[in-house]
């Protein structure tokens, strides 16, 4: 199992758009075998130390493995709209993991 922490940069005003490509991009994750564990959008005082610009989100996703999360991410119904991810996603930080 393969765990995938994404900090998520949003460019100010495309929020509905980028909620657009979620829409679409979050149930495609259990075609491949991945759960969604959390989605949060952190509030000012989430934080006790940062030294980051602040994340709009953040999400934890769980593939089963690393073919698994790769699938996820050539999926032609989710390529399709990529164009909303880049419209809206001023940057991200991905970060991969295994569970101890």
């Amino acid at each position: 199992m393969i765990l995938i922490t994404q900090l998520i940069y949003i460019i100010e005003g495309q929020e509905k758009t980028f909620d657009q490509f979620e829409s679409v991009a979050i149930p495609i994750i259990l075609k491949y075998n991945g759960r969604l564990l959390f989605r949060l959008r952190p509030a000012e005082n989430y934080f006790i130390e940062i030294h980051i610009d602040k994340p709009y989100e953040i999400h934890l996703v769980e593939f089963q493995n690393q073919q698994d999360f790769e699938g996820f991410l050539k999926d032609g119904e989710r390529k399709k709209f990529l164009h909303l991810k880049e419209q809206s996603i001023r940057t991200s930080i991905l970060i991969q993991g295994i569970k101890l």
